[in-house]
């Protein structure tokens, strides 16, 4: 069984194709899905909306807006998160450098793996 089964996992990416991907490696290995949500103000309502998140992906940049607000709130409620950017660790916003950081295009294995250490 995935350490990842049953986890409630928020995803935050603004591109359809890469959003489809991660929800399906995530629901591949046994997690529920929440979202995918492409904005800043879709991922905050969720996060006020439903219980918190086990652990979150992250998009560094939704279609040209920064995705902070998003990173503090997951902060403030205790959820670990990951980042996936194209960008690099250089693009993580200010408080945020020790976040776990995944290259687009990144492998769905290492996206699970990842979120499986988060979770344990």
């Amino acid at each position: 069984m995935s350490v990842l089964q049953g986890k409630r996992i928020l995803v935050v990416e603004d591109e359809a194709l890469v959003a489809m991907l991660v929800e399906d490696a995530l629901l591949d290995a046994g997690a529920v899905v929440l979202g995918p949500v492409a904005t800043v103000a879709e991922a905050l309502a969720l996060l006020e909306r439903d219980a918190a998140p086990d652990v979150a992906v992250l998009d560094l940049n939704l279609a040209g807006e920064p995705s902070s607000p998003v990173a503090d709130a997951l902060v403030a409620r205790g959820v670990p998160f990951v980042v996936a950017t194209g960008y690099g660790a250089s693009g993580l916003p200010a408080g945020h450098e020790t976040v776990p950081v995944l290259a687009k295009p990144y492998d769905p294995d290492e996206l699970t793996a990842t979120l499986a250490r988060l979770c344990s």
